[in-house]
């Protein structure tokens, strides 16, 4: 058994290597700061600082995973965090008010806050077909293209912005990305989530069994889905410890976003054409080509997904900081494309999961939050960040040569 087990260590080399960098930081950052770090406050800021670097890294990961590259995403981000302030500010709050003048204040601001997540995702939509129609229909480079949006983004919140903080916004918006569930309903989806996990891992088996293919002995998945069921037990049992002006927490609801997004693409990822076409256009762009994958279509849903996460990480940020600010956004694509590569992205394409992009993201802000937490300085802390990336980038290039 201890023979099978280095095997699947030896097979999953990369996903073993990013679970004991994850524990290595935080047993470093947990001694330096007298277990401070570990504590349930710091701790559910630090999933909570994460979600948005996590929308961009999961999108991310189907871009690179395709070939290509996508520099805009964290101008991007704070264009639709701006536009998303300014509508809730200055067009809903006057419009509706004066459509519903006799209406609760609390039911026009979470109106104003549906509609404004209408718009904003359909302006992702707009702008991730922008992108992808230039570099799939019209054959301009990825890194040009997105180059360029990421200086014509940032340039648009200036100018919608005018170098001013816009807010703030309705508190059914800040709600999105700060307020947490009740112990109680944290315990149940910590329940249903283990369900899921076992079920999940036991119909994976029989999906393999009915077509033929080489299974595990049953006892590792079994492990496996004990192991990943006591993470989820672990989390829910120290956010449930966090108190808020002696009031118990829970699960952060961005987490929960987070969780339900990086479900959905992972299914899409993993079990349906369109993430298989995907891989095999990064793995042999030419080989996809002659079995008939239509490569500009896929490449372009790519670019309309990565846009619509964009719109979602755009609104988390605008409900986390209360307001649209000029910032917003900023170096956001440099964090997500070193998240996706420490968990495991090949930045030659064809290689990458969800789950990875997770942990790296989770990596690179326990890095920002751990460094924070010790007052190292800025310069510092991009130093580290910036070494960090290269060593990762540098594993992935010398597994590939041993391919």
């Amino acid at each position: 058994m201890l023979r099978s087990i280095w095997n699947i260590i030896l097979r999953n080399i990369k996903t073993f290597t990013m679970i004991f960098a994850l524990g290595f930081i935080w047993l470093l950052f947990s001694i330096l700061t007298q277990f401070g770090f570990v504590q349930p406050e710091n701790l559910s800021n630090l999933f909570r600082q994460m979600t948005i670097i996590s929308f961009l890294s999961i999108g991310m990961v189907l871009v690179i995973v395709t070939g290509n590259i996508d520099l805009s995403v964290g101008s991007v981000t704070g264009f639709l965090s701006v536009i998303a302030a300014f509508l809730q500010y200055y067009v809903f709050s006057s419009l509706l008010s004066g459509m519903l003048p006799t209406a609760d204040p609390l039911l026009v601001g979470a109106i104003s806050t549906v509609l404004t997540i209408i718009v904003v995702v359909a302006t992702g939509v707009g702008i991730g077909a922008l992108q992808g129609t230039m570099v799939s229909y019209l054959g301009i480079p990825a890194f040009i293209v997105t180059l360029g949006g990421m200086f014509i983004f940032r340039g648009g919140v200036l100018a919608i912005t005018q170098g001013k903080t816009i807010g703030p916004v309705e508190e059914s918006m800040k709600a999105i990305a700060q307020e947490y569930t009740s112990p109680l309903v944290g315990w149940v989806i910590a329940g249903v989530a283990i369900a899921l996990i076992f079920f999940g891992i036991l119909w994976r088996r029989r999906q393999k069994k009915a077509y033929g293919f080489e299974l595990k002995p049953m006892r590792f998945d079994i492990l496996k889905a004990c192991f990943f069921s006591v993470l989820v037990f672990s989390y829910v049992l120290v956010m449930n410890l966090y108190q808020v002006m002696g009031e118990f927490k829970s699960i952060q609801y961005p987490v929960l976003l987070m969780a339900v997004v990086a479900l959905v693409f992972s299914y899409l990822s993993s079990n349906t054409r369109f993430g298989r076409y995907a891989y095999a256009i990064g793995g042999n762009k030419e080989a996809a080509r002659l079995a008939g994958i239509n490569i500009k279509k896929n490449i372009l849903q790519v670019f309309i997904l990565m846009g619509v996460l964009c719109a979602v990480a755009g609104i988390v940020l605008t409900g986390r900081v209360g307001y649209g600010t000029t910032s917003g956004g900023d170096k956001y694509e440099l964090t997500a494309i070193a998240g996706c590569v420490i968990g495991g992205t090949s930045l030659m394409g064809g290689e990458g999961t969800i789950l990875g992009a997770l942990v790296g993201s989770l990596i690179m802000t326990s890095l920002d939050n751990g460094m924070s937490y010790m007052n190292l300085g800025p310069e510092w802390q991009y130093i580290i960040k910036g070494a960090v990336l290269i060593l990762a980038v540098y594993l992935d290039v010398v597994s590939k040569k041993k391919k």
